[in-house]
């Protein structure tokens, strides 16, 4: 058998939280590809697996829906895929709904409104393994003849787990020969299935009742002890609770940035040794060219350097927020502070974009797609980028180290991670004033109802935890690798030209073209307490903000008087005031330091005036609040 012949287009649907995305990460390994539909920022997730006949499927990962009838960007995405209507988007050969064995209750709805589209499927029944932990049996043979269609059972999260279905997908014929409908021109459900009726024809509850067919279905091939998993409910009854869920929820975050400084301080340690003993070897190498010498240690090494020094807290942030997410807590966080973000103007849909925000905004504000409200989902994409991203941390880091002393703080905390916490909840409770000011400004005060899944616990898979932090750290080491490379040699360049005039006392870098554009902008932001070392790191960090670290690096490294070489953080610490230290800090929890998120939002809100309201109202914030702490550190410094 020719395998590009017969290689089938498979599109992998199915509801939020179903394991959908598992199931794709299990059949394509590293053999698949993300990038974003054409024109929208939905991200498009492709891969390919070859089946034991040597056949190439080609699997393609729809974003989650509920419903063909769209109510966000994602699902509208979704649809128009599977309706083989989405411009530049072949139709696929094969639709692989994926289900929830252990919620078939909501998931069947989807199922019959994909069916309806008259293009061949395939029913994976997911999470088999805890349906029946939890006595759920689910009679596949009477499901698969009362649908019309091949329904397999699935365990994404397991090796082999999806071997009936790739077995299945194997002996699916061809894209050109492939049946439009129900197998062998069977009805949807046929009449010897208990008297199920098929879809458009007369129900006891009204036409078209998909509701009233789930039931049947549910009744005919279904038995389940109980509606809800007696663990869930046990686990819920705290984590739900109104005072003790907050209260555990407050732990957990507060936990998370603890750990950032303690779990990733010997890992970084030891990137900045090998980082610094890397930068001496290859600057030896180089010793008879001095000018290539100094762009490669006092510009790649001392920039770039100090940047990969925060990639192990940077994946100390990810793996937290990869584990809450895969163990199902998420969802019941947002459930959780609906009614205080209600209160802010926002809803608890709005908290997973925010907390997607801590790791990045861009994806944060991607991710506003599943809010159906248009205004909910506008005020969330104008907050996000006040959510403390990664891209802050190394800033944040660095400070916190140069002048926060490792104290004990009641004999179990550090005080740096304390401050730390300090600096996250400052994003947060801006974000939610934010938010209240735009609810009281914005014409129409209607509020809606929060309605949202929360999925089965679940202990987090550490394949695809793993998966998830090798695909965050690649990011990190391309951006670190692509536009802060061309940044800090750029920076470097004007760092070291022209230069210095005969007789000058200076060091070199006073007389750049950097010194002499950072002098020009101290002059605006002297009141803020900020010197023009600080202020030529502000305009690369307009690129990326991680950015502004490796600037300050490259700065720092070329002012060193007579080729001294001391570590960032001492050298900030020698030079600059605790008042200085402390209004970067407030400067970085407001500044809208990131083009990429002024793009974003453009894109996602068709509308450049959101983006000058975005860019205006964070800056305002960001020079206010640097301003204030300034001057009360100086008052009582």
């Amino acid at each position: 058998m020719n395998a590009v012949a017969s290689s089938l287009r498979i599109a992998l649907v199915g509801n939020p939280n179903c394991g959908k995305t598992a199931l794709f990460n299990r059949l394509t390994g590293a053999h698949q590809k993300v990038a974003n539909y054409a024109g929208v920022t939905v991200e498009r997730k492709e891969g390919r697996f070859v089946a034991p006949s040597g056949r190439v499927l080609q699997l393609l990962d729809l974003p989650g829906a509920y419903s063909l009838d769209a109510a966000s960007p994602d699902e509208a995405i979704t649809r128009d895929i599977c309706e083989g209507r989405h411009p530049g988007e072949p139709a696929p050969d094969l639709i692989v709904c994926v289900a929830d064995a252990t919620n078939l209750r909501l998931h069947l709805r989807f199922v019959l409104e994909l069916k309806r589209l008259g293009r061949p499927m395939v029913l994976a029944l997911n999470m088999i393994d805890a349906a029946d932990k939890r006595g759920i049996r689910i009679d596949t043979a009477a499901l698969e003849s009362a649908l019309g269609m091949p329904v397999v059972e699935t365990i994404a999260v397991k090796q082999g787990g999806a071997a009936a279905l790739v077995a299945r997908l194997d002996a699916m014929p061809a894209a050109s020969t492939a049946p439009v409908g129900a197998p062998g021109g069977a009805m949807l459900f046929p009449p010897e299935a208990k008297g199920i009726a098929p879809p458009g024809a007369p129900t006891e509850a009204g036409e078209n009742d998909l509701h009233a067919q789930v039931r049947a279905l549910l009744a005919a091939t279904v038995t389940m002890p109980r509606a809800t998993s007696a663990t869930d409910d046990a686990i819920d009854a705290v984590v739900l609770h109104p005072v003790a869920g907050l209260a555990i929820l407050a732990t957990v975050m507060f936990l998370i940035f603890q750990a950032v400084f303690s779990w990733a301080a010997p890992l970084q340690d030891a990137v900045s040794a090998a980082v610094a003993a890397s930068g001496a070897w290859v600057g030896g190498l180089l010793a008879s060219m001095p000018l290539l010498q100094s762009l490669v240690t006092d510009g790649i090494f001392a920039g770039l350097g100090t940047v990969l020094e925060f990639l192990p807290q940077i994946l100390v942030l990810f793996l937290f927020i990869l584990v809450l997410e895969e163990s199902g807590y998420l969802p019941r966080a947002a459930f959780l502070l609906d009614k205080l973000m209600f209160k802010a103007g926002l809803t608890g849909r709005s908290f997973i974009p925010l907390l997607s925000s801590f790791a990045c905004a861009i994806p944060g504000i991607m991710a506003t797609r599943s809010i159906a409200d248009p205004r909910d989902r506008l005020t969330t994409i104008l907050v996000a980028p006040l959510m403390t991203c990664s891209a802050r941390l190394p800033v944040y880091t660095l400070l916190i180290a140069a002048f926060i002393p490792r104290h004990d703080v009641l004999g179990v905390f550090n005080l740096q991670g304390v401050v730390l916490f300090t600096l996250y909840f400052a994003g947060i409770a801006s974000a939610l004033a934010v938010a209240w000011v735009i609810k009281r400004l914005r014409s129409d005060k209607s509020d809606h109802a929060l309605i949202m899944e929360l999925p089965s616990y679940r202990m987090p898979n550490p394949r695809d935890v793993l998966w998830g932090l090798w695909e965050r750290a690649k990011i990190f080491l391309r951006r670190v690798g692509g536009i802060l490379l061309a940044l800090t040699v750029l920076l470097w360049f004007l760092s070291s030209f022209p230069a210095p005039p005969d007789g000058a006392t200076q060091p070199p870098i006073d007389y750049s073209f950097a010194g002499h554009i950072g002098k020009w902008m101290a002059v605006v932001f002297a009141p803020i307490g900020f010197n023009w070392q600080i202020c030529v790191a502000l305009i690369p960090g307009l690129a990326a903000r991680e950015v502004a670290v490796s600037s300050l690096a490259t700065v720092y490294a070329l002012s060193a008087a007579d080729g001294a070489d001391a570590a960032l953080g001492t050298a900030i610490a020698a030079q600059w005031s605790l008042a200085t230290a402390l209004s970067l800090l407030a400067w970085y929890v407001f500044a809208p330091q990131c083009m990429s998120t002024l793009a974003v939002i453009r894109r996602e809100t068709n509308s450049w005036r959101n983006v000058w309201i975005a860019a205006g109202y964070l800056f305002g914030l960001a020079y206010l609040a640097s301003f204030v702490t300034y001057q009360v550190g100086r008052a009582f410094a």
